[in-house]
């Protein structure tokens, strides 16, 4: 590997590495002071400032591919010997364009998106700052300062989702009057945004915890001086702690991620503008979990003689519930923002599922490979879906799905980008990318040989099933069919359909257009990654591409292949399609994608079947009450210990306390009359006592 290695500052390109995340602060930090200019000048310094970053993401390309890497330190702490440092390898490049590049197209389509928007300084700020904050996670070389863009991401995503704090009723999420067991399930901006804010709290005091668990054994942040001296785990692990802080860590990437438990968060976190849905909840921030576990992965499988199964059960289970529970979820909402929410947090819980499965298999790569495959191809596809629905959101005038109809006829761009877009994330198949970035978690997961590899792929397959299912809902209640109640009297008010500004639908388009030229060369594509992918892995962690099993790792050996020729090892290690994960796509997109294009587009079907049976009837009321998780979140964490505060308060705080202070009080100035009546200020008196005093002590020895 060409590096980079002890360079200190800015030298060569690593000016380049450290100016990605630094210039959308400086352009953060200068939209203050343009406030007071016209709004075009604010969009032209936010955009050019977006635009600057992508390109020297790109310049960083080529080290890539060849296996190099920039690692650039400057002193930061010095008492704790802590230096500050960018590390742009194989995955952060890879990571860094993703965010980069996206972020830019967003940042174009929301200079119509927000066209006429009063508070565009604020909104330019947190958007800058939070591209900063993100590119600083994907480029730090320690936990330390990734922990810093962590809080920072979190931040800006707590502004942005109440970006709107007046909290008109418009800018709700959820149905007016919802109910679930007692508690409402509809949110405004302020409330959302807190909401979102405390869960993924929650997940950072872990990541925290597990952060300085490791520093008080490793005395070190740094990602490369964990890998170079493992002493730290080997004394962890004999006090069985090293599962432990490896766990508390993945917490921090299910709050981030919205990942079960703490996933309630991000489908009320849709009160935001569309434009930052696209951004922070779909593309950019939500990853930053994943990039998290696959940033310290490779480490932990490494150290795999200490047995770390268990870690990257965790994760792969997570993973795995997470998306079945989501795509239930979103099997039956009627809002698009929050439909594409739910898909999102099944989505990563893929990519995390594919992570898992790396660790369990003896083959880390090929999971590895597979989950940030989908990683790339859900942020394309995802944010292009999110800028479309946006589009429908202006033109419609409303973010429910019933509201629309038959729309295709007046947005004929958005309905062709949505709908390529849409066949991505059902995973249509051979010509989109979202068939292909299932389809290797698929073949990861059924080639790892893992215990319970059959269990997994069934769920991954049942919930690829509902996910075709819920993205043809999803487009033929918005594009087909006939116009809805609501779109007839806007145009009977002179209100018409009609398509959104370039502005807006040229960034999704391309978006749309990436993810299906991907999907047409999706094998030499994942082979591409896969190959990058594996010459980082070999090269940093020592985790060779073929038949090494955990132990092997740590000590070095070869696996079942290592008296195998180079040729012949090097015929293996050849790109294979698994015919059965191809099959078990390709059925899962035809069974799910079936049965929607027959209810909701061809209309061959009725939905309101569900409804004649008081079975089905009972599911769909469970699913549209999202598993009552969030009636029982609020009920564990807010009502109840509320309750039981208010109780504590009534019957001790008022009664007992509130008793004992004027008792105590009455006691005090009691005694306090008597010392004070025995003040006489006459001396005989005290002479007096005194004697007494004295006979009653002398009594007292003689007894």
């Amino acid at each position: 590997m060409t590096t980079a290695e002890g360079v200190m500052g800015f030298q060569g390109i690593a000016i380049n590495v450290w100016l990605i995340w630094m210039l959308p602060f400086i352009g953060a930090a200068l939209m203050p002071a343009l406030r007071r200019n016209k709004p075009n000048l604010l969009n032209y310094t936010a955009v050019g400032f977006s635009l600057a970053s992508a390109i020297l993401a790109a310049t960083l390309i080529p080290l890539a591919l060849t296996d190099s890497e920039v690692h650039s330190q400057i002193n930061w702490i010095s008492a704790l010997n802590l230096d500050a440092g960018i590390l742009a390898d194989p995955l952060a490049i890879i990571m860094t364009n993703v965010v980069a590049w996206i972020s830019f197209l967003i940042f174009v389509y929301s200079v119509g998106y927000l066209h006429g928007e009063r508070d565009l300084t604020r909104y330019w700020f947190f958007m800058l700052f939070f591209i900063g904050s993100m590119q600083l996670i994907v480029l730090s070389d320690n936990l330390l300062m990734l922990f810093f863009g962590w809080e920072g991401v979190g931040l800006a995503s707590y502004a942005l989702i109440g970006f709107w704090y007046y909290d008109k009723k418009k800018d709700y999420v959820g149905r007016e009057r919802h109910m679930a067991l007692g508690i409402p399930m509809w949110a405004s901006p302020t409330h959302a945004g807190m909401k979102a804010f405390l869960m993924t709290k929650a997940g950072d005091i872990m990541m925290l915890a597990g952060m300085f668990l490791i520093f008080i054994y490793a005395g070190t942040f740094g990602f490369k001086e964990l890998v170079a001296d493992q002493s730290w785990a080997i004394e962890m692990s004999s006090q069985n702690l090293l599962v432990p802080a490896a766990i508390l860590l993945f917490g921090g990437a299910v709050g981030k991620s919205a990942q079960l438990p703490l996933n309630e968060w991000l489908l009320e976190a849709m009160t935001g503008p569309t434009s930052v849905s696209a951004l922070i909840h779909a593309a950019t921030m939500v990853k930053a979990g994943v990039f998290l576990v696959g940033r310290i992965g490779p480490l932990f499988f490494a150290l795999a003689a200490f047995d770390m199964a268990q870690f990257f059960e965790v994760i792969a289970w997570v993973g795995a519930i997470t998306a079945f529970l989501l795509a239930t979820q979103a099997l039956v909402n009627p809002e698009i923002k929050k439909v594409l929410a739910y898909s999102t947090g099944s989505q990563i819980g893929y990519m995390m599922m594919a992570l898992g499965i790396a660790g369990l298999s003896t083959q880390f790569v090929d999971g590895y490979t597979a989950g940030f495959f989908q990683l790339i191809s859900h942020a394309l596809f995802k944010a292009s879906l999110f800028m479309g629905a946006g589009a429908l959101l202006h033109a419609v005038g409303s973010r429910f799905l019933t509201d629309m109809g038959g729309v295709r006829k007046h947005m004929k761009k958005t309905y062709i980008f949505m709908l390529l877009a849409g066949l991505s994330l059902a995973g249509a198949p051979l010509v989109t990318s979202g068939f292909w970035s299932k389809d290797s978690i698929f073949a990861a997961t059924l080639e790892s040989g893992y215990t319970y590899a059959i269990p997994l792929f069934a769920i991954a397959v049942i919930v690829a099933i509902m996910t075709a299912f819920y993205t043809f809902r999803m487009l033929g209640m918005a594009f087909f069919g006939d116009p809805s109640k609501h779109l007839k009297e806007m145009d009977a008010k002179g209100h018409h359909v009609h398509e959104v500004s370039k502005v807006m639908w040229v960034p999704f388009g391309i978006l749309a257009g990436a993810t299906i030229a991907i999907g047409l060369i999706g094998i030499p594509f994942e082979e591409e990654l896969h190959n990058v992918f594996a010459a980082y892995l070999d090269t940093s962690f020592g985790i060779p591409e073929e038949g090494s099993t955990q132990g092997e790792v740590m000590t070095g050996q070869q696996g079942p292949g290592g008296d195998e020729s180079e040729e012949e090892r090097e015929v293996e290690g050849r790109f294979e399609i698994n015919y059965a994960a191809v099959a078990a796509s390709v059925i899962a997109f035809g069974v799910g994608g079936g049965l929607g294009y027959l209810f909701y587009i061809a209309r061959k079907l009725n939905p309101e079947i569900i409804s004649k049976s008081i079975v089905t009837r009972a599911i769909w009321k469970f699913l549209y009450n999202r598993w009552y998780l969030n009636s029982i979140l609020y009920w564990g964490t807010v009502i109840i210990p509320m309750l039981i505060y208010r109780i504590i308060w009534r019957y001790f705080e008022s009664t007992i306390i509130d008793g004992i202070n004027p008792a105590f009080q009455f006691s005090m100035s009691s005694f306090s009359k008597i010392v004070k009546a025995g003040q006489t200020g006459i001396t005989q008196t005290y002479l007096f006592v005194f004697g007494v005093g004295i006979m009653i002590l002398v009594m007292l020895l003689l007894i």
